[in-house]
């Protein structure tokens, strides 16, 4: 941001007391930046490139992150223009703002400049890289790419996050006493009930952080280390792959697991009228879903993270989120009509738990770098995905060396039986 600053120093433009006949004759853009946002530096080579290209464009840039009388001012400008000043940056130009930034945005305020500054046909978004973001489809009309980057992400996470060992080990072991009673109304009634409360309590634990994370979003090393305490969970994910459950542990601890079973068994085979049914297990699923948090709390982090970096507004948060929860449902849907259908109950064991520890982990891992690193990365669809690809990529490179390759010199790391002495 140094470069625009002294730029703008230079000219003159540097504080609010720009003669007034000056802004009145000239296109005016103001910016309101924080001290460490990535978004901010992408935005500042825009405006270096419009003031290079429209000399007669005054550009005021206020840093409100440290500076209290900027954020004041940031406060003042935004009421007078009826919304609220809630991220960085904000750009302001004609009678236009945006808040956040990316290249559809950049392509939309450089449209606006060119018409403020009358350039003849400026009206229509110039054929810049700056719009390569956004694309016209026919019968569909102008999409956003950015926009589709996060619902992809969104699906992807989600789907990852759904394969929570704790959450299916408890389910399984609901599905399974229900079984037991040779209901199949229990089934029903127990897993309809049990997956609808678990995804109320997690999406209100989601909203919780969103809403947190936005309002601090003002300090940029938030973010940082809210991606630090994601690449932490990730990690230990990634080392209960090879010594499970041994050490610090993201799962269900053993001490809980028999007032689980107790507690359900209680629940389901003691007869009780269908009411009684859904209210214990209402509440069976409020306290293992408390009891479980260490194991489901690291996507959500990242994701909320992710999403307060895009600057999203309220509205595209909620229906990521249903989004989100309706992904990150499937698998225990899979596994709940599939035993209403069979009446059978599948389980999932130390072998399949280590591999979504793994998967999980090395995903958390690599999302928590990119944000740490280079968080624009996951806002374009291209490079979205090429994130994604490079952490299956490096799941897949380990399960290959360590269970293909280094067995076969005799090499065994961590505390996974070889196949042959598992029954």
């Amino acid at each position: 941001m140094a470069g625009l600053i002294l730029a703008i120093g230079a000219l003159g433009f540097g504080s609010p007391s720009v003669p007034a006949q000056e802004q009145a004759d000239r296109p005016t853009i103001v910016m309101f930046w924080g001290d460490g946002c990535p978004h901010c530096a992408a935005a500042e080579v825009l405006l270096d490139d419009l003031t290079a290209r429209y000399p007669g464009v005054v550009v005021h840039a206020y840093e409100v992150w440290y500076d209290r009388d900027n954020a004041l001012l940031f406060g003042e400008m935004a009421r007078a223009r009826g919304f609220e000043p809630t991220a960085v940056p904000t750009i302001l130009a004609g009678d236009r703002h945006w808040v956040g930034y990316s290249d559809a945005v950049g392509a939309q305020i450089e449209a606006t400049i060119a018409t403020l500054a009358g350039v003849a046909g400026s009206g229509d978004p110039p054929t810049t890289d700056g719009a390569r973001d956004a694309i016209d489809l026919p019968l569909i009309g102008t999409v956003d790419l950015a926009a589709q980057s996060l619902l992809i992400a969104t699906l992807i996470i989600a789907f990852i996050d759904g394969f929570n060992p704790c959450s299916l080990w408890v389910l399984g072991i609901l599905v399974a006493l229900a079984l037991h009673a040779g209901s199949r109304a229990k089934v029903l009634i127990i897993g309809s009930v049990f997956i609808t409360v678990t995804a109320a309590i997690y999406a209100l634990f989601i909203a919780g952080l969103f809403t947190v994370l936005t309002v601090a979003s003002f300090a940029g090393w938030v973010q940082i280390v809210v991606a630090l305490v994601a690449a932490f969970f990730g990690a230990v994910n990634v080392k209960d792959y090879f010594f499970f459950r041994e050490g610090l542990s993201l799962t269900i601890d053993d001490r809980h697991k028999p007032g689980i079973i107790r507690r359900a068994r209680q629940a389901i085979l003691v007869e009780r009228s269908t009411w009684s049914l859904v209210l214990a297990t209402v509440v069976l699923a409020a306290g293992v879903s408390l009891v479980e948090f260490s194991c489901t709390a690291g996507f959500p982090v990242l994701w909320t993270n992710f999403l307060t970096d895009q600057q999203v507004s309220i509205a595209v948060f909620l229906g990521l989120l249903l989004v989100y929860l309706v992904i990150y449902q499937l698998d225990e849907f899979a596994i709940f009509l599939t035993a209403v259908v069979t009446l059978r109950a599948g389980r999932i064991d130390e072998r399949h738990g280590r591999l979504l520890k793994l998967v999980g982990g090395v995903l958390m891992l690599t999302l928590a770098i990119v944000m740490i690193v280079d968080s624009s990365l996951l806002g374009r669809i291209g490079s979205s995905l090429a994130v994604f690809g490079a952490a299956f990529a490096a799941t897949g490179l380990i399960l290959l060396v360590h269970r293909l390759i280094l067995p076969r010199f005799g090499i065994r790391i961590g505390s996974e039986p070889p196949p042959r002495a598992r029954g």
